[in-house]
């Protein structure tokens, strides 16, 4: 099969997006071009596992543009939107994805956009590389390396890559400089403040938020919390991202004192149960939980599933399970990545940085995976700087240069 999807005739509907997100995009506009000139990727075959919205679609279709064999699925079983998938299907795209799968069809349509034997992956939480080295590793024979968009999935190839098991090069995008200081800071905190105020319809202004971890997705959605007049605590494991976060104008503490005090959790660590059933009992009647990472394990779902006396809709993406000691907790998405499960994910604009830095880190792997080894591969420097250039020349900004005489004094010891 070359699809599996909802509906094609949602084609229209998704076509309006993916030219709402291309006509905000100038940095992949300006790759499709160079792309449809060059064919960078003429015949080489691409699967692609990343949150199936508008944003990633045109990237999909930078990349057929430069003559890739596009296989796609999403990454996560919310995020998919319907419409978009039905448009990529009608621009002849391979595409297995649709919002509320069930976990057995996410795992499939996992498996067949895998049955494509890609060359290079491109994944978003690791779930295309986890499929190639468990169910499914005949059909890893022909990949060359690959890229990993986001936090959680860096840290799970790290962990494959230092038992010795990782079977091929995959670029660890996250980490670059023009995806994580933008991407994870102004996108998610932009995002997840849209994904809250949209469904909860609820002022954020004089709440007080809750906010789990400190990396750089969380430095966003404390600031964005900050400016919108909440008052924010952070919770921490790192000591010194504790001190970053108190001098940054935090209160800092830890989760258990957090609990009585929020109005608003969103947990951000990439690390399992940092809201726990123990915190909820603890949490105001009517408390907001909310997750920023990308698996739904951060708030314990499962927990709180079985401790609840009941559950009931409460407004539209948002459940209420009412505990023990009679309070309701209200959590969004299912607990699962708040900003894309129950909303539109990140800005055109800061996608664009990503998204250039992914097309680009494909490039490298298809130029290099001969001579690269089976680990996490930082993205070169080159690319950092050719992505933040061209943003600049998008926004018409001008930086200056060292001259000569600068270059001589920054690499000279004698001075």
């Amino acid at each position: 099969m070359n699809f599996e999807i909802r509906d094609i005739s949602l084609a229209p509907s998704g076509h309006q997006k993916i030219e709402w997100v291309r006509n905000n995009m100038p940095l992949l506009r300006g790759l499709e071009e160079e792309f449809i000139q060059t064919k960078p990727f003429e015949g080489i075959k691409i699967s692609l596992s990343v949150h199936l919205e508008a944003k990633t679609a045109y990237l999909c279709k930078v990349l057929a543009a430069g003559g890739a064999q596009m296989s796609v699925t999403g990454s996560n079983i919310l995020s998919t939107q319907d419409d978009v998938a039905a448009a990529l299907v009608d621009d002849g795209l391979m595409v297995f994805a649709y919002h509320g799968a069930t976990p057995e069809e996410y795992d499939r349509h996992i498996e067949m956009c895998l049955e494509h034997k890609p060359n290079i992956i491109i994944d978003d939480g690791g779930d295309l590389v986890g499929m190639l080295h468990t169910k499914r590793p005949d059909l890893a024979e022909e990949v060359w390396g690959g890229c990993e968009e986001t936090t959680t999935g860096v840290i799970r190839l790290k962990a494959m890559a230092k038992e010795g098991v990782l079977k091929f090069p995959m670029v660890a995008v996250n980490d670059a400089d023009c995806k994580h200081l933008f991407d994870n800071r102004y996108g998610t905190g932009q995002s997840v403040w849209d994904s809250i105020m949209r469904n909860t319809n609820l002022i954020v202004a004089s709440k007080t938020v809750v906010v789990a971890g400190y990396g750089w997705c969380s430095r966003g959605i404390a600031m964005r919390a900050a400016a919108l007049g909440a008052k924010v605590i952070v919770t921490e494991i790192n000591p010194v991202k504790a001190i970053e976060a108190r001098m940054d104008g935090f209160d800092v503490m830890t989760m258990d004192k957090a609990a009585p005090l929020g109005d608003i959790f969103v947990s951000a660590t990439g690390c399992c149960k940092t809201i726990t059933v123990e915190h909820m009992l603890k949490m105001k009647g009517g408390a907001i939980l909310t997750n920023a990472g990308h698996f739904n394990c951060e708030i314990d779902m499962d927990g709180l599933e079985a401790a609840a006396v009941s559950k009931r809709e409460t407004r539209k993406n948002i459940m209420g399970y009412e505990l023990s000691n009679g309070r309701m907790v209200n959590v969004i998405g299912e607990g699962r990545l708040v900003n894309i499960a129950a909303a539109d994910g990140h800005p055109a604009e800061i996608m664009d940085m990503s998204f250039a830095v992914q097309a680009l880190s494909a490039m490298y792997i298809k130029d290099n995976y001969k001579k690269l080894p089976n680990d996490v591969i930082d993205v070169s420097r080159e690319i950092d700087d050719v992505v933040a250039r061209r943003k600049l020349a998008a926004w018409d900004i001008e930086i200056d240069a060292l001259t000569p005489e600068q270059e001589e004094y920054l690499n000279s010891w004698d001075l």
